[in-house]
């Protein structure tokens, strides 16, 4: 066996078995914190530690009791179309500002500080005002998605126009392209990588806001049902889905990841 790939098994494990008992010495100097046998047992059911028989929240998770009390499996989905919506409307908008910045000086020093402002503001600053404009839960929650998704689009669409190189463009002049030639023959092709790049990081940033908003706004939701999980007292449940972010953000990560390698010709030369 290859010895990276050895290295890339056994590295991680030795990390999980330090954590594991990183938090069996946190379950035990705070009363009541969830021990890892316990949330195993909470996840995939079997009998606790107080002799208490349980299901486990994972060995279900289609399961539809009514409208607001659904399994993981449908938590998730609302989350992650919420999630593709912001996403998508962010790829739709950011794509062509970046592109007008990374071309034009006026549109960037018209656009820039605007961009630098508005870029750290937090998602729960956008909630309560979009909360009121919208009146829905879903609206909210894709837009101040949108919003704060959008700024790595942009940054990185920019950074691409300008790391075309001068003989290129000097090439469209020659060539007499129009505006429009000019974007797909000579800036796009270059560009593409870059853009990727702030697509996957606005993906990244678009998973977190979603458990932040969905947190506030109520409804169904991964977001949500780690917080109702909390008012019910549930601290194993809130385990299981804080792993459950993780792992669905790590599965993200990896799906645009490969996808913008596939575009990314500087990998295939």
């Amino acid at each position: 066996m290859n010895k990276d790939l050895l290295k890339k098994i056994f590295l991680p494990l030795i990390v999980l078995v330090i954590m594991i008992q990183a938090w069996s010495m946190t379950a035990k100097f705070i009363s009541g914190f969830p021990t890892p046998s316990d949330t195993y047992i909470y996840a995939f059911g079997g009998t606790t530690s107080s002799g208490d028989e349980l299901k486990g929240v994972l060995t279900d998770p289609f399961y539809i009791e009514n409208k607001d009390d659904k399994g993981l499996f449908w938590q998730l989905l609302e989350s992650l179309k919420r999630v593709f919506g912001g996403f998508a409307l962010a790829i739709i908008v950011g794509v062509p500002v970046g592109l007008m910045v990374g071309m034009s000086k006026n549109i960037q020093y018209a656009l820039n500080p605007f961009i630098q402002i508005l870029k750290p503001v937090s998602p729960l600053a956008w909630l309560p005002l979009l909360l009121f404009a919208f009146k829905d839960i879903d609206n909210t929650a894709m837009s101040t998605i949108f919003i704060t998704s959008i700024w790595p689009i942009i940054i990185n669409t920019a950074l691409g126009v300008k790391s075309v190189n001068e003989d290129y463009l000097n090439v469209a002049k020659v060539l007499r392209f129009n505006p429009l030639e000019k974007v797909f023959q000579i800036i796009l092709p270059v560009a593409v990588p870059y853009i990727f790049a702030g697509m996957r990081l606005s993906l990244g940033v678009a998973w977190l806001v979603i458990v932040a908003a969905e947190m506030l706004t109520g409804g169904i939701g991964i977001g949500f049902w780690i917080w109702n999980e909390y008012n019910s007292l549930a601290y194993h449940n809130i385990i299981i889905g804080i792993f459950i972010v993780g792992i669905v953000g790590f599965i993200l990560d990896i799906f645009m990841g490969k996808i913008a390698d596939y575009f990314d010709y500087r990998k295939k030369m």
